[in-house]
């Protein structure tokens, strides 16, 4: 992502990280544990969106996405550090 700031760069890649080493063991997890990450997934797939218009040039706020982006990214984190927790 050339044209991302790299505080937005450096949180994906921690997010994808994190994202990978879940859902690795929730092969191996708890029925409880699918429903969470269905949840989050939501979430990411809302990020990648907010992201996506940026690149393209949105022609919303670039402040208000930018801290949607990031509540995004909290709740994301939250989520699969929860869902670890759980594993």
């Amino acid at each position: 992502m050339p044209d991302t700031p790299d505080w937005i760069a450096r949180e994906l890649d921690g997010l994808r990280q994190l994202r990978d080493e879940v859902r690795v063991q929730l092969h191996l997890g708890k029925a409880e544990a699918r429903e969470a990450w269905d949840e989050i997934e939501k979430r990411w797939h809302q990020l990648e969106g907010k992201l996506q218009a940026v690149r393209e040039g949105s022609r919303e706020d670039l402040g208000e996405i930018r801290e949607t982006a990031r509540r995004l990214a909290r709740e994301i984190r939250d989520g699969y550090r929860h869902l670890k927790s759980l594993l």
